[in-house]
């Protein structure tokens, strides 16, 4: 059965501090949109019909205030909660201040969703074409099937200038499937040259053109239930470790390894842009003055 309208899952709860403040509310430009809202819009204009925001309890009215009237009869607009508490009882540890991660944010939209969707992130400006092959695709897969899918970037389309960043780093077979993601903590350019931390805590060299996972992740409905004992096996293990996250890419790895899914890569050539550090705020700036003066967008997205 085809699912015409996919929804979009926006993971906004994260506190941004690397970056001073909540960057999913930082305004780019001298209209007020932030990153998100063109995020929104390309999801729109790509037959996305439904937006749920993933945010904290303390974040809602800031975040109903500055999109519920924006987005009012253009797609329908939900949110849900990401607190620390959101797990059984007795998993919870007074001394824990880090949130779960982006597995777990996840999960908190499972009562919610019914129909297949997308998973982005809320910094990152991925660009119209991005959501367009998204799109295409979920409304072509079934949704009780296990085919997903995910948004490949070049790795050298996604650094900052300004400090180290995360990336999924993929493997990809000869049929454009994923294989394996491996979840690259810190990856920088030192005197030149990209390197990463790997599993020793040692810097060394990466390639470029490595095709990385920017969290531009689609799914069926499927994905829950699976994601949810994977959760529980997870905090088993870590109930005392105060950093630990459960990561997306540990899910999908979870499922490849498993034979149980597969992971199509969609290939975008576009160049990735957002927000790590507040110096990469002016970059950012840049971009989206250049798009609007182009015609890619319009001045004001929402008029």
């Amino acid at each position: 059965m085809k699912n015409n309208k996919p929804t979009l899952i926006i993971l906004a709860a994260g506190m941004g501090s690397r970056y001073g403040g909540l960057k999913q509310m930082d305004v780019f430009t001298p209209e007020g949109d932030t990153i998100i809202d063109f995020s929104l819009y390309d999801a729109i204009q790509a037959g996305f019909g439904k937006v749920i925001f993933i945010i904290r309890k303390s974040f809602e009215s800031n975040f109903k205030t500055m999109f519920d009237k924006k987005l009012a009869g253009k797609i329908e607009v939900d949110y849900v909660f990401q607190e620390l508490d959101n797990i059984p009882e007795i998993y919870k540890n007074p001394e824990r201040i880090k949130p779960w991660g982006t597995g777990h944010a996840l999960l908190m939209a499972k009562e919610v969703v019914k129909e297949n969707f997308a998973i982005i992130n809320a910094d990152d400006f991925y660009s119209r074409q991005a959501f367009v092959v998204m799109a295409n695709h979920l409304k072509n897969t079934k949704t009780t099937s296990f085919d997903f899918s995910m948004v490949a970037y070049s790795l050298k389309n996604t650094i900052s200038e300004n400090g180290y960043v995360s990336r999924g780093e993929c493997s990809i077979d000869t049929h454009g499937f994923l294989t394996d993601v491996t979840e690259r903590i810190r990856i920088e350019k030192i005197d030149g040259i990209l390197q990463c931390e790997n599993e020793k805590n040692n810097m060394i060299p990466i390639d470029e053109n490595t095709i990385v996972s920017m969290n531009f992740w689609g799914f069926t409905p499927m994905c829950f239930e699976y994601a949810e004992k994977l959760f529980l096996e997870f905090l088993k293990k870590n109930q005392k470790e105060l950093k630990a996250e459960f990561y997306l890419p540990h899910i999908v790895n979870n499922l490849l390894a498993s034979k149980k899914a597969s992971v199509k890569v969609l290939e975008s050539n576009s160049k990735w842009f957002g927000v790590t550090y507040s110096q990469d705020k002016e970059n950012v700036q840049k971009e989206i003055i250049k798009l609007k003066t182009n015609g890619v967008y319009p001045t004001n997205l929402w008029d």
